[in-house]
């Protein structure tokens, strides 16, 4: 069935009967549940906030040890869905990224594709920050992480250093062309 379908269908519903269904999506679906619960009530700062401890937990289980880069990845996916700030999307994004390099302090060196995920959000938040002029804002949290790096391994630091370069160019530099989107890819 198709969409067309489903609302063909839906019409021939009284209203009650409606009702009925949209409720029982609600209890039996966990996506409907949060979708409505947004929609009746559209607090950004509240699903941030919900969001913001996924990507925390996804680093930090309140079970186990270890850690779902998955689901951290999927907490920013969700989010993206829900919001329409920008602003909070890239902090969210930022924040993926602060609790990973926090996770390799905390613990020590972890593999390649941990740091090529982290690379690969740190770049997608600082397109986004570029993209909606929110560099200015974030630039000393920007500028910690890339400190808080220093050390860590697999050339993560590296090529911390270069994109927070390519994004965050000195005045004293040149040769800089405003090209964000030369960033090379990690690994």
């Amino acid at each position: 069935m198709g969409l067309r379908d489903i609302k063909k269908e839906l019409r021939k519903l009284e209203q009650d009967k409606l009702i009925d269904l949209v409720a029982d999506l609600y209890k039996k679906n966990k996506s409907v549940k949060d979708f409505f619960d947004f929609y009746i009530n559209p607090d950004e700062r509240e699903l941030f906030m919900k969001y913001q401890d996924k990507v925390f937990e996804a680093f930090y289980p309140r079970r186990g040890f270890n850690y779902k880069l998955k689901d951290g990845k999927q907490a920013i996916s969700d989010f993206k869905k829900y919001s329409s700030s920008s602003e909070l999307l890239a902090e969210l994004m930022l924040f993926y990224v602060e609790t990973g390099v926090k996770f390799t302090n905390d613990f020590g060196d972890i593999n390649a594709p941990f740091y090529k995920s982290l690379a690969t959000c740190f770049v997608d938040s600082l397109r986004l920050m570029s993209k909606e002029n929110l560099l200015d804002k974030f630039e000393d949290r920007v500028e910690k992480l890339v400190d808080d790096t220093d050390g860590i391994g697999w050339s993560f630091h590296d090529y911390i250093v270069q994109v927070w370069i390519d994004f965050y160019p000195s005045e004293y530099d040149e040769d800089f062309e405003d090209s964000n989107s030369g960033t090379e890819e990690m690994g």
